[in-house]
């Protein structure tokens, strides 16, 4: 699936993930895997499966397993044969429905906060709109009709505002835009954070390089306080991998075929 307007999407795939440290002692938290595959595929497929195919991998911790599995993904995914001896020895068969995608990696720092990793970035983006999401939750978030929401609302942000039953980010909803952005607060009503953020190219004015720039923090609310973030709202499935728990139910929605966020 094609589409008229290129806009890439940011990956924010750089933290240390202590919560999941059963896997993450060992790879981040974006190559712990859903069926056999990384959760950080299962998100860009959900992205192509919209016809957005441009993205950019903010990278941290364990960054190199993640550049790795780029390097060698048409071998591992490929039938191939290798001819010693040659310039270019290798010839790949097409097997894989990835193929056109643009991955960008990005090194962003291993300490780095979310709103510095994608100023870091910002330096790979093309045009005047980009996505954001993060990299440990899918969803069968309707992508354009997002993007959609976002145009119409005129606002320099908008956040997906989701109903799951863990507590995040809170939005306090006036009509269509955010009136208040409160980060993981004590008391859990109404939306919360889901990520799958589309944001202006001006919007990067309110974020820093400095490592400590954390995106949740005083950007978003910023942008709330002056009327420049809006809230698209979900009701369909949103889950992120937060714990071992949150692995152990992804896997087992997949296995028994009632992963909600498949759309490929």
């Amino acid at each position: 699936m094609g589409t008229t307007e290129r806009i890439e999407t940011l990956i924010l795939c750089g933290g240390m993930g202590t919560r999941l440290r059963e896997e993450t002692e060992y790879r981040p938290k974006p190559m712990v895997e859903i069926g056999g595959r990384p959760i950080l595929w299962h998100i860009m497929k959900g992205y192509a499966s919209s016809g957005f195919t441009d993205f950019v991998i903010c990278l941290g911790y364990k960054g190199e397993q993640i550049k790795e599995y780029f390097l060698n993904y048409e071998a591992m995914n490929n039938d191939f044969t290798v001819e010693l001896g040659r310039p270019h020895p290798v010839t790949y068969y097409d097997s894989h429905c990835e193929s056109g995608w643009r991955v960008t990696l990005a090194d962003t720092g291993i300490e780095t906060m979310t709103g510095a990793r994608i100023k870091r970035a910002s330096r790979y983006l093309t045009g005047d709109r980009f996505m954001v999401t993060y990299g440990d939750g899918v969803s069968d978030v309707d992508i354009r009709a997002l993007l959609a929401f976002h145009r119409q609302a005129g606002t320099l942000a908008t956040v997906t505002g989701v109903h799951p039953s863990s507590r995040f980010g809170e939005l306090l909803v006036d009509g269509g835009r955010v009136a208040q952005f409160s980060e993981k607060p004590q008391t859990h009503e109404g939306l919360i954070n889901g990520g799958f953020f589309v944001f202006e190219r001006a919007f990067l004015e309110y974020l820093s390089d400095e490592a400590a720039c954390v995106l949740e923090g005083e950007p978003l609310e910023r942008a709330a306080t002056e009327g420049q973030l809006a809230v698209f709202q979900h009701r369909g499935f949103w889950q992120c991998m937060d714990t071992f728990r949150d692995y152990q139910q992804l896997n087992q929605l997949w296995s028994t075929g009632e992963a909600r966020w498949k759309r490929w």
